[in-house]
C-alpha cells in the first residue's frame, strides 16, 4: 500500500512518523521548511508514556504530484488550507483512493468530498496534543487514539495503525465526536493567551472558569441545534463546566486525570502564535459563532475569544518584529474581559 501524509506539520509528521517507525512505507508532503528540517534530522517521536522512536530517513516531498498513486492519503493541513489542498489533490489522486481527514473543526470532510468526487473521503480527528519541539522532534503530550467515521474501505489499513500504536477507533457517526473534541479545543485560545503549558493553565481556577464559560455557551447552542456531543472522557461533556468551576483543591481531587498531562504539552494555537502563523480560531470558537448565528442566537464568550486571538495574531507579529515577547494574559485578566 502507498500511504501519503498531505500537509506534514506537527500532527502529520507525528502520525505518519509513527506509521513509518513501525515499518509502513509513508511519503510526507509538506512545506520546504519542514522538508529541510526532516532532511537534516530525520523524525524523532516521543510521547507521555515514554515512547522514543526514530525514523532517520524520511521520504519527504514538497509537491502534490508526490500523492499520485496513493492508496491512502492522510490530510493534516490546517483547516484554512483544506480547500486549496483538495484542489491540489483532485487532479493527481487515482479514483477510489481513500482520503482521511485528521484535522480540527467540523466541516473539513464535507469540503474534501465536494472537491474529491472520485475518491472516498473519511472524516476523522486526532484527540491528542502534539508539540513540535524543533529539529525533527514531535512529542505527544496527552492521551487518545485516532477517531474516524466507520467505513469498510479502512479494513486494509487497520493493522498498520494498530502496529504504529495509534489504533483507529471507528464511529457510526463522527459528528458528535467532532463536536466533543471541539468542546475540549475551546481551551486552545485560552491556553495560547495564557502563554503557559496546558497543565499549569488548567491548574488555575480563573483560566478554567474561562473555559467553563465557553463550553457552557456552546453546550446551550448545541442543544438548540439538536446535537448531543459524544462522551470522550469518563465525564459526560455536559458536566464539564461545573467541574471546571470547582475550587483548585476540589478540582485536583475530582479531576486528577485531567491534570495528568505531560508538562511539555501545549496547544497548536499557542505554537502558531509563537511562530507568527495564522491560527485555526475560525474553525474552533468561530465554528460555535457560526452555528449560533444560523440559529438566530449569539455566542458572546466565543466571539470575544475569536477577537482576542485575532488581536494576539497581530500583536505576535509586531512583537516578533520589535524583538519583544507578546502579551501573556493572567487568568483574572482574561476572565474579567470575558465577563464584561
Amino acid at each position: 500500500m502507498k500511504i501519503v501524509v498531505y500537509g506534514a506539520g506537527g500532527i502529520g509528521c507525528y502520525v505518519g512518523g509513527r506509521l513509518a517507525a513501525s515499518g509502513t512505507a509513508v511519503t510526507f508532503v509538506g512545506r520546504q521548511r519542514m522538508a529541510r528540517e526532516v532532511a537534516a534530522h530525520g523524525l524523532h517521536l516521543t510521547d507521555y508514556l515514554g515512547a522514543d522512536l526514530r525514523v532517520p530517513e524520511v521520504d519527504f516531498e514538497t509537491t502534490p504530484e508526490a500523492a499520485a498513486g496513493a492508496d491512502l492519503v492522510l490530510v493534516t493541513v490546517k483547516s484554512a488550507a483544506t480547500d486549496s489542498a483538495a484542489a491540489e489533490l483532485a487532479p493527481v489522486l487515482k479514483p477510489g483512493a481513500v482520503v482521511m481527514s485528521f484535522q480540527n473543526g467540523i466541516r473539513n470532510g464535507e469540503l474534501l468530498r465536494s472537491r474529491l468526487t472520485e475518491q472516498v473521503v473519511v472524516p476523522g480527528m486526532v484527540p491528542f496534543n502534539v508539540l513540535n519541539r524543533g529539529a525533527g522532534v514531535f512529542h505527544q503530550g496527552t492521551e487518545g487514539a485516532l477517531d474516524v467515521q466507520r467505513d469498510a474501505v479502512l479494513a486494509p489499513y487497520v493493522e498498520a495503525f494498530q502496529w504504529a500504536g495509534l489504533p483507529l477507533t471507528q464511529h457510526d457517526d463522527i459528528l458528535p465526536v467532532q463536536w466533543a473534541k471541539l468542546l475540549l479545543n475551546l481551551n486552545n485560545p485560552i491556553n495560547a493567551l495564557s502563554n503557559l503549558p496546558l497543565r499549569d493553565e488548567l491548574s488555575q481556577r480563573a483560566y478554567r472558569r474561562c473555559l467553563a464559560a465557553a463550553q457552557a455557551e456552546t453546550l446551550g447552542i448545541l442543544e438548540a441545534a439538536g446535537i448531543e456531543p459524544a462522551q470522550l472522557l469518563a465525564v459526560p461533556m455536559r458536566r464539564f463546566p461545573a467541574i471546571l468551576r470547582l475550587p483548585d483543591f476540589l478540582f485536583r481531587r475530582l479531576a486528577a486525570k485531567m491534570l495528568a498531562i505531560d508538562p511539555l504539552a501545549r496547544t497548536s494555537m499557542w505554537e502558531d502564535l509563537e511562530a507568527g502563523r495564522p491560527t485555526e480560531i475560525d474553525y474552533l470558537n468561530g465554528e460555535v459563532v457560526r452555528l449560533a448565528e444560523s440559529l438566530g442566537r449569539t455566542a458572546p464568550v466565543n466571539t470575544r475569544l475569536v477577537e482576542l486571538i485575532r488581536a494576539a495574531e497581530s500583536d505576535g507579529a509586531a512583537a516578533t518584529a520589535a524583538g519583544r515577547a507578546r502579551r501573556a494574559w493572567s487568568g483574572a485578566e482574561l476572565l474579567g474581559d470575558l465577563q464584561r
